[in-house]
């Protein structure tokens, strides 16, 4: 039993079977419409137009022969075909991965085979860390990349990309040791610029901006492209062009690393594969929830690290999910994976019989690509978004831009990583604390600061610390403590909202023993209200919910106040009493 899409295909309402989960593809061809085929048809033709010369474009920003870049383009196509779980994403050569790829292979390989066989190793090993990690359900690490952290790494990969690609387009070349360098050889070098090419790359870059203002389905790099090579031939410009480029298809060759080769790649296919699982997600889940589908991020995981290998072992290198030409083939009318199919079969047709007609491109028209991609990486009003709601993301977005435009793209991804990891220990390090009080009118307890006109229960101090307690921050808890008891000299009992505190490791619970027994010398008592059990089992462990005992741990915070105002004596009425009793005056007299 099935339930259609919006016209689309249908999702599952029974879980897969394992054959059927490994292979989705294939399963979809049980419930494939004949009305389907024609969509499909037509999205893979034209998604083909768009996919030729950004797979070469791609291939040079890699360091690779162009027709690597079309090798990466349709392996990966078929391969998602049949492993791919979502219906419409597009995997393939990616402009945030290429300059990743290149950082990875062209230093240490001057030749273009030698290039290409590390290219292709570098895929294997990142479709192996993809494979193990959907084996181990790993998909979570991608979360190391936090958003403020992906907005400035990008932005900084597309920087370095664009002053290394602007020259190519105005007819020059730099080579600066960073971004930095780049854009001052950049400045310098203008003066070298070929008008000719430099206005067939503005053009070309022109059609392509605006073709993307007027429809995705529009192909404007196709459009810029074949008008820039019909202009070198007819009028036969002297521009630099793409030359001869090899036909026929990819042929199986499995790389024989070295142990060094190995060590060279490995933290470069590391970051990659971190980095195309984040961003295949990300697309995948936002494709899903837009066409009311569901797609399993394990199995997006093990469909991209299998199209990685695939690709890796025909020539090619290492690919994710497009968010350019996806949404291409969303507004060609794509139904299924059968348009990346098509596609790649298009692709071979080209691969075959058609690599002539490609030698006249211009140099300065796939550099326009390529700027025209890397340029969609830029997102400034995410930038503005965050500088106005939070500075410290924002701040950490600039920091990640610094770091890949400063360090490199491969160290600037690892200290990207770094920012966010540090960014989750300062929110856990150092959480929001807060003393609560009673507020009239309010229901629960509520923070002194943010309600300075609450009461607090003569004695009784209310504590709230919103992170687990962990070998980081136990100290800061201790510390907090300390300081809010310093504040209350009256009081008489100090009870945690424990709500927050999801975890408490081997550390803390040293420190919180410490504390208890400098509090009892001090004649306080201790209690937490609102913990969960798996908390109080780990406490049990560290005998420390036996020293308390069962009365110390309150279901609620109400109850914690009740029990204290029982237990001391302490004159004090809750508005809620106080209302309720106005009720019952009312209704008896």
């Amino acid at each position: 039993m099935t339930q259609s899409n919006a016209g689309g295909p249908p999702n599952p309402v029974r879980p897969l079977t394992w054959p059927d989960a490994l292979f989705p593809g294939v399963a979809l061809l049980r419930d494939y419409e004949r009305a389907w085929l024609r969509a499909d048809l037509i999205a893979g033709i034209v998604l083909t137009a768009m996919l030729v010369p950004q797979g070469m474009a791609y291939a040079a920003l890699a360091g690779l022969p162009p027709i690597v870049g079309l090798y990466a383009t349709a392996v990966p196509l078929l391969a998602y075909a049949v492993f791919g779980p979502s219906r419409v994403l597009v995997l393939g050569p990616d402009s945030a991965l290429a300059p990743l790829v290149a950082a990875a292979v062209v230093p240490v390989a001057a030749d273009p085979d030698e290039r290409v066989a590390l290219a292709g190793l570098l895929a294997i090993i990142v479709g192996g860390l993809l494979l193990a990690g959907s084996v181990v359900r790993l998909g979570f690490l991608t979360d190391l990349l936090s958003r403020p952290v992906r907005i400035g790494y990008l932005a900084g990969i597309a920087a370095v990309v664009l002053v290394d690609q602007v020259p190519h387009a105005l007819g020059y070349s730099v080579s600066g040791d960073n971004v930095f360098g780049d854009l001052r050889q950049l400045v310098e070098g203008l003066d070298d610029t070929d008008g000719t090419a430099a206005a067939i790359g503005l053009a070309s870059l022109a059609v392509i901006l605006v073709a993307r203002r007027v429809s995705a389905a529009l192909p404007g790099v196709l459009i810029a492209v074949v008008g820039a090579t019909l202009a070198v031939s007819i009028f036969d410009l002297d521009v630099s062009v793409l030359g001869p480029v090899p036909g026929g298809l990819p042929s199986p060759q499995l790389p024989a690393p070295t142990v060094d080769d190995l060590g060279r790649l490995a933290l470069s296919a590391l970051a990659i594969a971190l980095i195309a699982f984040a961003d295949t997600s990300v697309l995948s889940r936002s494709y899903a929830s837009r066409l009311g589908q569901r797609v399993d991020q394990t199995d997006e995981l093990r469909a991209l690290g299998i199209a990685n290998v695939a690709t890796g072992m025909l020539q090619g290198f290492p690919i994710s999910a497009s968010s350019s030409r996806t949404p291409v083939a969303e507004a060609s009318g794509a139904k299924t994976q059968l348009t990346g199919a098509v596609a790649a079969v298009a692709l071979g047709f080209v691969l075959v019989a058609g690599t002539g007609i490609l030698e006249d491109i211009p140099d300065a028209a796939l550099a326009a690509v390529i700027i025209a991609a890397v340029l969609k990486l830029v997102d400034l009003p995410a930038v503005v978004r965050l500088y106005r709601v939070n500075q410290a993301d924002c701040a950490l977005a600039v920091a990640s831009f610094f770091g890949v435009a400063v360090f490199g793209i491969l160290p600037g991804v690892a200290v990207a990583v770094a920012l966010s990891i540090l960014a989750v220990l300062q929110r856990a390090w150092h959480p929001y604390m807060a003393v609560l009080s009673r507020v009239t009118g309010l229901k629960g307890y509520h923070d002194t600061v943010r309600h300075p006109e609450g009461r607090e229960v003569p004695g009784l101090l209310l504590f709230r610390f919103d992170a687990p307690l962990f070998f980081a921050n136990a100290e800061v808890f201790r510390d907090n403590v300390y300081r809010v008891v310093g504040a209350h000299p009256d009081v008489k009992r100090l009870v945690v909202a424990a709500e927050p505190l999801t975890d408490v490791d081997s550390t803390a619970a040293d420190i919180l023993s410490e504390m208890l027994d400098d509090l009892e010398l001090r004649g306080i008592e201790f209690g937490f209200a609102e913990m969960k059990g798996p908390v109080k089992d780990h406490l049990r462990l560290y005998g420390i919910y036996e020293r308390l005992g069962d009365e110390r741990f309150y279901p609620t915070i109400g109850s914690a106040v009740r029990a204290y105002v029982q237990d001391h004596r302490v004159p004090w009425t809750d508005w809620e009493d106080e209302a309720e009793e106005a009720s019952l005056r009312e209704r008896w007299f």
